[in-house]
């Protein structure tokens, strides 16, 4: 049995809050170089540049990409073998979720109701995913989702007979009609299978996977869908900031799980250019 104190998860937390919405990742960063180098079209290119540009003082000043910092989700797996010393890991998260909006100077997105909407004050509380697995490790990734495109996201649940080409239309579906709404070039989240929920969470997992032919599913007939639809949804013309051009999507990942043999779930989340994550082991 391994202790962890919360005192290690509340500054682990803080520092990821802070890192992801100020240090654009590398995988993000390479691919927006590379099509700005590809593209032709002169509008495209140019808001390439103000893009790289961005992030390059983001990260010099360690100030946020975007000012929509974004509503804070964790993907947490905590080794059977760990136990939290000193508190709650729910609450650890969260007052790290607190200090690290409150220290980046990150602007409060969340609010406590729904209906009512009155800000909580410090971005609290995170939507968390916890996974149990073996070993004593523990390991804290962080999704800051902005809602510019996390209101472009759909999920949809199909028939078993709509098959692929009933997957591959509600994906292009859904893409089309968010259009220039979540600030494209986009990253594409796709969960199918499970039920309604799993479905939805694995496309939001989806997205802490690297784009490009790294971060490819490693099933062939799910990295070939991939490679297909991205090719699809880049001869849309919508381009980057939705002005035109090849660049619609920096990539696309899909993840599978199994299903009932009388449904076809389909999640699509949808992600700005930034798709900001960012992950560590303690």
């Amino acid at each position: 049995m391994r202790n962890i104190h919360v005192s290690e998860i509340i500054k682990a937390v803080e520092h990821l809050c802070i890192s992801s919405n100020c240090d654009l990742s590398p995988d993000i960063y390479d691919v927006l170089v590379k099509e700005k180098n590809a593209e032709t079209a002169p509008i495209s290119k140019n808001i390439l540049e103000q893009l790289i540009e961005n992030a390059d003082i983001a990260r010099s000043t360690q100030r946020p990409i975007c000012q929509d910092t974004g509503m804070a989700v964790f993907f947490i797996e905590i080794g059977q073998d760990v136990h939290i010393e000193g508190g709650s890991l729910t609450e650890a998260i969260s007052k790290g979720v607190d200090h690290g909006y409150q220290n980046g100077y990150m602007r409060n997105s969340v609010v406590a109701d729904p209906i009512n909407r009155i800000n909580t004050g410090n971005n609290t509380p995170p939507v968390i995913h916890y996974d149990v697995v073996e070993g004593d490790g523990l390991k804290i990734s962080i999704m800051p989702k902005g809602f510019g495109s996390e209101n472009m996201s759909a999920l949809k649940m199909l028939k078993p007979s709509d098959g692929i080409e009933g997957v591959k239309s509600f994906i292009m579906e859904t893409v089309k009609t968010a259009g220039p709404n979540p600030c494209p070039p986009i990253v594409i989240g796709v969960g199918i299978g499970g039920t309604m929920e799993k479905a939805a969470i694995l496309s939001k997992r989806a997205l802490l996977r690297p784009v490009g032919e790294s971060g490819r599913n490693p099933l062939p007939h799910i990295h070939a869908l991939e490679n297909e639809l991205l090719g699809k949804i880049n001869s849309l013309g919508i381009g980057p900031a939705g002005l035109g051009g090849h660049l619609t999507a920096l990539g696309i990942n899909i993840e599978t799980y199994p299903t009932h043999i009388a449904g076809l779930p389909v999640a699509v989340n949808i992600s700005c250019h930034v798709t900001r994550h960012s992950s560590v082991k303690l």
